[in-house]
């Protein structure tokens, strides 16, 4: 975990509070600290029977931005410029989605798209040294491209690999989810063109810290996995496996770097959530499952704990559940961190019309300190204190290779919310039982509001299903609103 770790909130409220002098973030290379966390749950292992995927992003960035993408036409020859000069052909047509953007990075950003496909990642350091790259490589336009396109996780996963094969990935490794309502699947990518990917069970949960987390691969089993060509051939060449040696193929003790695998705060998140979701306490130093069987079928709130988790009730919490201080600081590294920027999870729900089928709670900045809001895809729009610019603006600016901040400023809500975190943290025994007790109660309401809004909304919808997209998105602003609110409530009673 480096060092710096512990200056991320005294550097954010310095850039929040920055003078207007620009501030150029360079682009592409630059790799977030260790502190990504996903949840990804089969649809037989929840509670409504969703496929629940659930990130938390670490990065060291002063702004998130929620924009809404519109599904957009291109002429025929209209072109994509990746970062280093290839050009990929724009779709005819493309797909609206929620776009999740920390301006400034392009390994930080995801994306739920209208057809309910949802697409993140988290960091996983490889050991290829010598990638073999086509034009620069491919890793922001990645899951833009899955974003505007698939209908499917296993489409999703299909775009993805053949640009992988195509260009190279152009950054050291990383662990993609991508699912829908049906299944959902762990796309493993390597610098360079090598890459695997496994479905999830439906009946398991999967959790993925910044190391990668898929071991056996069945190459027969095609309904569930995919893999490169030469995915172990290319690790024998390596050195990096031997059968005789080693045995049965793993694919992340062949292609890890070994201080990703064998670093503490991946092991230690990881046999956290295991603990919370499986009810197991597994030996830390042997190599954790890629999936686990929940002791119950997960519902929103049980994967919300999960992401909000600091080590609670188990014997590295030396924060004794925050009574002695502030756990991001004792507890360290802990799935729920101070570089946290946003958690969404994504609820991809089957027994539900299209259009309301995928519906995302989105907690802005550390997720233990704020509320989240509902939303769904097919809105037409955010709102104004969310996001800087719209989305075409957050795109350019994304894209200038001389990104500067003050182009873009910082969105009023996301300043909020953190002056509400560094609130909690400045007395955390005090002011943090307070705050999440407020939320707790917050959050209970939203729930129920969120199921009837849905049963008037279909009720008015008639036989043919229809939901009226600007009825949804003034609910969606709304509920973001009671949140944005309720933050300043909080931080007012605080001081």
């Amino acid at each position: 975990m480096p060092a710096y770790r512990h200056l991320y909130p005294a550097l954010l409220a310095l850039m929040v509070l920055a003078s207007p002098s620009p501030t150029a973030w360079g682009q592409v290379e630059r790799e977030p600290a260790f502190d990504c966390f996903a949840l990804v749950a089969g649809k037989d292992a929840t509670a409504d029977g969703s496929v629940l995927t659930a990130h938390n992003e670490d990065v060291l960035a002063p702004a998130v931005n929620l924009y809404k993408v519109p599904s957009r036409t291109h002429a025929p020859g209209e072109q994509i410029t990746l970062r280093k000069g290839g050009k990929v052909p724009h779709a005819g047509s493309t797909i609206g989605s929620l776009w999740l953007n920390v301006p400034g990075w392009d390994v930080c950003d995801s994306y739920i798209n209208e057809e309910g496909v949802a697409i993140s990642s988290d960091g996983c350091p490889s050991r290829e040294d010598t990638p073999d790259l086509t034009e620069g490589g491919i890793v922001f336009w990645l899951r833009r491209i899955v974003a505007e396109r698939a209908t499917t996780a296993r489409e999703g996963v299909r775009i993805a690999t053949g640009l992988i094969d195509r260009f190279g990935y152009a950054s050291s490794g990383r662990s993609y989810v991508i699912a829908d309502r049906n299944e959902a699947w762990i796309l493993a990518v390597v610098n360079g063109k090598h890459w695997v990917a496994q479905r999830v069970p439906d009946d398991k949960v999967v959790l993925i810290p910044n190391y990668f987390t898929i071991q056996g691969v069945d190459l027969k089993d095609t309904a569930n996995f995919m893999a490169s060509a030469d995915i172990v051939e290319y690790a024998v060449k390596r050195g990096w496996y031997d059968p005789a040696r080693d045995g049965a193929f793993n694919f992340a003790k062949a292609y890890a770097k070994p201080n990703s695998l064998n670093h503490p705060g991946n092991i230690y998140r990881h046999w956290s959530a295991i603990r919370r979701v499986a009810g197991s306490d597994l030996d830390p130093h042997s190599q954790l499952p890629f999936a686990v069987t929940p002791t119950h079928k997960l519902t929103l709130q049980d994967v919300m704990a999960v992401m909000r988790d600091h080590f609670e009730g188990s014997t590295r919490d030396t924060a004794v559940d925050g009574t002695i201080g502030d756990p991001h600081a004792l507890n360290d590294p802990t799935i729920c961190a101070d570089g946290t920027r946003y958690c969404f999870i994504a609820q991809l729900r089957r027994d539900m019309p299209d259009a309301i089928a995928p519906l995302v709670w989105l907690a802005c900045h550390v997720p233990d300190a704020q509320g989240f809001s509902p939303w769904y895809p097919a809105v037409t729009s955010t709102p104004g204190n969310l996001r800087s610019g719209d989305d075409s603006a957050g795109l350019a600016w994304h894209l200038d290779p001389a990104f500067d901040l003050q182009k873009t400023g910082i969105p009023e809500a996301f300043r909020r919310y953190v002056q509400l975190n560094d609130r909690v943290r400045q007395d955390f025994v005090r002011n943090y039982p307070l705050t999440r007790m407020a939320w707790r109660a917050f959050e209970s309401e939203q729930f129920r509001i969120q199921r009837e809004f849905e049963n008037s909304l279909r009720a008015k919808s008639g036989t043919l299903g229809r939901m009226p997209a600007d009825l949804m998105t003034r609910w969606c602003a709304e509920q973001a609103g009671k949140v944005y609110e309720k933050a300043g409530a909080i931080l007012e009673g605080l001081q």
